[in-house]
């Protein structure tokens, strides 16, 4: 059977889902693609399952030092069965929304593997959409005016290593342990990486962390890796950093696994009850039938203009399929993005330097815009301002006062160039500085907006007067 519409996304994830709601908003008759569930994924795989886990971490480990708040207790234990029904029941939540969406929407679904088609009898330009669906029957076609790839990514594998689910594992294994093992080594420093560390080593798990760079969060501001490697140490995660994993020395046994890594010439065996590989994502460019057409891929990523278009431009991709910034909200703005396009809008683009970066570890830390050492390199003269959240009065309050706000300035135009933080809630703080961005604002400016007393915002306002060694409260 052959339906036509104004878009066929291939993708339920948050940038094809949030695409075809702004697609239906806008009047277009829309069709939505999705092998396995919407919300894709962030809500199945990625940052809700894993906040969720990380927010029953951070509870157990606040119930663990109640003492200091004047709040005793007899001894706080986990039920890690509950945690993953805590995070289970979430995901479900969140999930049958996205469904609703779709249903007041009037987005029709198609369940199944869908696969972009050639010219053919159904349209004489390629894009006509090809679904084979699960249960084995015919497919159908569906044949859009407009084609959005939004695809999304999966764990990038090592080569020589093979996930075995049981002792090794990716992220998508991890989320589903039945329960926690006694150590874990995580190959892997980067934002995943991080927070998994954190996470485990706060539910009492035993863990190891090696990062091939040279510190932990390599794409951060050198202060913030540095702070952030003092924090691991403090939860006891022994770091290896600068260090190479060996894949072919590979060994498991019932009941652990053992990889060598190198560092500087000389190896060192690792041993851990599991191994967990957080070495980034892999864009979903496979069996997606880009052969058909004349799309064009770089490094595994399909390549697009500055609109989103494709080599053809009557199909478009967006989010982690794309390469860029792999995250839920880039790939959010740029659906929004391509379909306002579609619709003869004049559209702005996502530029990377507007664009927030959040790790949920705990500390968290949050990011937007260039670091020191980026500035310097593309030829700034740098001011920078910095104030630790150990003099903001609720920071105390809170029990968390380690970390810092970093603002990274322009010297010659009082430009922001950049926002570095971490610490507590700085997920939620980096938004200011987002906006701070967004409107081109400076150090003064954002020092002199008004920030409530006591709140740990404060920290926004003494940054910004730091840039000129103006702080109220700095030492």
């Amino acid at each position: 059977m052959a339906n036509n519409y104004d878009l066929v996304i291939l993708g339920a994830g948050t940038g094809g889902y949030v695409a075809a709601i702004r697609a239906s908003q806008r009047g277009m008759s829309v069709a939505i693609v999705e092998e396995k569930k919407l919300g894709g994924t962030c809500l199945h795989q990625g940052c809700i399952p894993s906040k969720a886990l990380l927010k029953s971490a951070e509870v157990y480990r606040t119930v663990q030092e109640s003492e200091s708040f004047g709040v005793l207790n007899d001894g706080a234990t986990l039920d890690f069965t509950k945690v993953q029904n805590r995070k289970d029941e979430i995901v479900d939540r969140l999930h049958k929304g996205v469904q609703h969406l779709m249903k007041k929407g009037n987005i029709d679904v198609y369940e199944g593997r869908g696969r972009i088609l050639g010219p053919s009898i159904f349209s004489p330009s390629s894009g006509t959409i090809s679904v084979e669906k699960p249960d084995g029957g015919e497919n159908d076609m569906l044949i859009p005016k407009n084609v959005l790839i939004a695809t999304g990514s999966r764990p990038r594998r090592l080569q020589g290593i093979d996930i075995d689910g049981q002792h090794v594992l990716t992220s998508d294994e991890a989320l589903q342990l039945e329960q926690l093992p006694a150590s874990m080594m995580i190959v892997g420093g980067g934002v995943i990486g991080v927070e998994w560390a954190s996470m485990l080593a706060d539910f009492g798990v035993d863990v190891t962390l090696v990062e091939y760079a040279d510190r932990l969060l390599p794409q951060e501001d050198e202060a913030i890796s540095k702070e952030m490697a003092r924090a691991m140490k403090k939860k006891k995660v022994k770091i290896h950093t600068g260090a190479q994993v060996i894949p072919e020395s590979l060994q498991k046994d019932e009941a652990t696994v053992a990889v060598n890594v190198d560092k500087n010439g000389q190896q060192k065996t690792l041993t851990s009850e599991k191994l967990l590989l957080a070495i980034g994502r892999s864009g979903n460019v496979e069996d997606i039938g880009l052969q058909n057409t004349d799309i064009k891929t770089d490094q595994g990523y399909i390549v697009t203009n500055d609109v989103y278009q494709t080599k053809e431009s009557h199909i478009y991709a967006i989010g982690d399929v794309i390469g860029g910034m792999q995250l839920a909200h880039v790939a959010s703005h740029e659906g929004i993005a391509a379909v306002d396009h579609m619709a003869g809008e004049v559209i702005h683009p996502v530029k990377q330097h507007v664009v927030p970066r959040c790790t949920y570890s705990a500390p968290e830390v949050a990011s937007i815009g260039l670091s020191e050492q980026e500035a310097h390199d593309q030829g700034f003269d740098v001011k920078t301002g910095t104030f630790p959240f150990k003099a903001i009065g609720k920071a105390l309050i809170e029990g968390k006062t380690d970390g810092f706000v970093k603002l990274v300035n322009d010297a010659k135009t009082d430009d922001l160039l950049g926002v570095h933080m971490i610490g507590a809630r700085v997920t939620e703080l980096i938004a200011e500085a987002s906006l701070a961005q967004l409107l081109d604002a400076t150090p003064w400016e954002i020092s002199e907006a008004i920030h409530p007393h006591p709140s740990l915002s404060e920290v926004m306002g003494e940054a910004g007067l730091q840039v000129e060694g103006m702080a109220i409260h700095g030492s």
